[in-house]
């Protein structure tokens, strides 16, 4: 920028700007001063008033921001004494040209840009000289310079001629700095390719504006600086950064995916078939044979219920669905979670074998951006908030890193207390998550948390839970090759041609957009005949839980039924949860008790199977053994295990069963082995 140039005509466009549509905010500007440090002026208004100078704002950024803060000035406000005014002026709505940070480029070097992304890193502030005031050590004579990027600070005394300038820091006025980073929204991220990134720099009230995990759209000029490579000896090459003129938060996760008014109505006539259900469910990773019920959930998960409900007291409801696929190896599980982070408008993969729990939730680590300084790093729940996360592997992730899913799977938010910063992240992400079992296959006749590292904590969390069993079942087995074969055989058609299907397949963008717009523009409520199925469905299996005496069903699973019947609404673009949507859901529901819920020995469903891993006829069992220890230790110093097993039997309780809840006992720690083959109950302090 030449400083020479005259920027009084720009000074002139933006003071009838301001005296004219202005007024109340620049009132406001000088009310609350230095509270408030600037004032926004919307592109439109601009161009309305001097298309040459909104032009000139894209080409000529730093000059026209100059002139528009230069006018402010001149306006003569008075605000508190003593105090400097110094105000901002930031643009907002400039033209959506539908800019990628990985498409900026040279041309974009001193202009003003604007795209969406989401915040990665935030940096420490720091603090960086505006004014600098130099005394000479041999004259005393006193220099203050303002200072920017194309200002060099002096080095000789123009007095005396000689190198002999000092900064007087405790003199120097100062501007509060951030640096942060911002990554490519990974709904616009197409082909696998590694979202791009780049450096944004905020400045005084701009500071500390954004978290970790924000989506955002950033208004800001481009610039170069030195890069590390340069510095090393590689000259002129440099790196580029965002120096940021105003931060606008996003809200809505789905804005990215742009529908347009014939797309919106070919939306709205689809949603009119009576078999859109079907359709979309087909459409679910087609090519993988069989699993209806998992697709139906998908399906469900990927619309969700309805978003922003809170209890009494401002607690926020969970409106996502968590799915958890437990089973044989070889049943195409990977295949549809990789499926459905591709067809979500937002979602990530990950696998459990190669991710740690700060790679799923945040961290805090050293950066460059602050000067060696700590800094939070949004991990893969975060960056995916508002979309769905597909966890593979979900058994192998360790037990330290799994515990860090707790509060984001309920609370929906992810609290870091690590090396001095204190903060919490929104994660409003719906899971998809699979795992294998421990010994390979899936047993039926074994309680599930005794095949899966999984605690019984986590499994709770999950709205559905659905065991996938590979059966030997001739006509299944045929349809199964047949499937494999085709696609084998056809890969080079469409893929309408190649899946033998019921109904029409839907183009996977079409679909995403459909979810798109059923999420952003329909909230489903319940009707009251809804409502009176759901409580008739929890009241029945209540009844039936008293007269086993388990507990088949928890509140927790009401509220996964609402949120499946909501969902369920939003995939037919219903305002109202009817009778229908809320048999959907408890259909699922209903699976699932009785496919992974079901007490094997008294043949009754106890939701305890999965809650806590113990069902009732389990824990009858351990209370009786452990009251025969006490009642033989009253009487012995030390308890034999055989005569624990020969009083059992009294109870129908077989040896394989005693001896398995002694080892259970001893790893808890309610007992310990004083000698071999004799037991002692643990004394408490």
């Amino acid at each position: 920028m030449d400083k020479d140039v005259d920027i009084r005509p720009i000074v002139d466009v933006f003071q009838n700007l301001y005296t004219t549509v202005y007024k109340e905010d620049i009132s406001r500007l000088v009310a609350n001063y230095p509270n408030i440090k600037s004032i926004h002026v919307d592109y439109n208004d601009l161009n309305r008033f001097s298309p040459e100078t909104a032009d000139l704002l894209i080409e000529e950024p730093e000059l026209v921001i100059k002139a528009a803060e230069k006018a402010l000035l001149e306006l003569n406000l008075v605000v508190l004494p003593g105090m400097e005014f110094r105000p901002h002026v930031r643009f907002t709505n400039l033209p959506d040209t539908g800019l990628m940070i990985e498409r900026l480029s040279s041309k974009h070097i001193g202009k003003l840009v604007n795209f969406k992304g989401v915040i990665t890193k935030r940096g420490e502030i720091i603090h960086k000289v505006r004014v600098a005031v130099y005394r000479c050590e041999l004259c005393d004579t006193v220099y203050r310079v303002e200072l920017d990027e194309n200002t060099k600070p002096p080095t000789v005394c123009e007095r005396c001629k000689r190198r002999s300038l000092r900064l007087v820091e405790d003199e120097c006025e100062f501007i509060d700095m951030q640096r942060g980073e911002v990554q490519e929204l990974l709904e616009r991220v197409k082909g696998g390719t590694p979202p791009a990134r780049v450096e944004l720099v905020f400045k005084d009230d701009l500071v500390n504006s954004v978290i970790p995990g924000d989506t955002v759209e950033i208004v800001g000029i481009m610039k170069l600086r030195e890069s590390k490579a340069s510095r090393k000896g590689n000259k002129l090459v440099y790196t580029r950064y965002i120096e940021v003129n105003n931060v606008r938060k996003l809200q809505r996760e789905f804005e990215e995916l742009e529908i347009s008014d014939e797309e919106e109505q070919r939306i709205k006539e689809f949603a009119k078939d009576p078999k859109v259900f079907e359709k979309i469910v087909e459409s679910i990773a087609p090519g993988i044979y069989g699993h209806e019920e998992i697709k139906k959930a998908i399906a469900l998960q990927l619309f969700g219920g309805t978003k922003d409900k809170t209890m009494p007291g401002g607690v926020p409801i969970r409106d996502d669905i968590h799915l958890l696929l437990i089973g044989d190896p070889g049943a195409a599980k990977t295949k549809l979670l990789q499926y459905v982070a591709q067809l979500a408008p937002k979602g990530i993969y990950v696998s459990g074998k190669s991710v740690s729990g700060v790679g799923l939730t945040a961290s805090a680590e050293r950066d460059e951006l602050s000067e060696g300084g700590w800094t939070l790093k949004a991990g893969a729940l975060v960056l995916a908030s508002g979309g769905i996360a597909t966890i593979d592997e979900f058994d192998k992730i360790s037990n330290e890193d799994r515990s860090a899913l707790h509060e984001a799977m309920e609370s929906q938010t992810i609290s870091i207390a690590k090396a001095g910063i204190v903060a919490r992240l929104k994660a409003k992400t719906a899971i998809l998550a699979a795992a294998n079992p421990r010994y390979g296959r899936f047993d039926p006749n074994k309680p599930p948390v005794e095949q899966f590292d999984i605690p019984p904590t986590l499994m709770s969390r999950f709205d559905l839970i659905f065991p996938i069993m590979d059966v030997i079942d001739e006509k299944r087995d045929s349809e199964l090759a047949d499937r494999i074969l085709r696609t084998h055989r056809t890969f080079d058609l469409p893929d309408r041609e190649r899946v033998d299907v019921k109904t029409e397949l839907l183009d996977r963008e079409f679909l995403r957009k459909y979810i798109a717009y059923a999420r952003q523009h329909i909230r489903p409520q319940l009707t009251p005949e809804a409502e009176s199925r759901i409580k008739e469905y929890y009241i029945e299996l209540r009844k039936l839980g008293k007269s086993t005496h388990t507990v088949p069903i928890t509140p927790r699973q009401i509220e996964a039924i609402i949120r499946m019947a909501e969902a369920s609404a939003k995939l037919h673009l219903r305002d109202k949860v009817e009778v229908s949507d809320a048999e959907l859901a408890i259909s699922l529901v209903d699976f699932m008790l009785k496919r992974i819920c079901v007490d094997k020995e008294t043949g009754s469903i106890d939701i305890d199977t999965t809650m806590t891993g113990t069902p009732k006829s389990q824990r009858d069992k351990l209370t009786t053994i452990f009251d025969i220890i006490r009642d033989i230790q009253r009487l012995y110093e030390d308890v034999e295990i055989n005569k624990v097993v020969e009083m059992a039997k009294e109870y129908n309780i077989d040896e394989h069963t005693v001896r398995k809840v002694i080892e259970q006992l001893l790893m808890q720690g309610d007992l310990y082995k004083p000698k071999p083959g004799h037991v002692r109950l643990v004394e408490p302090v």
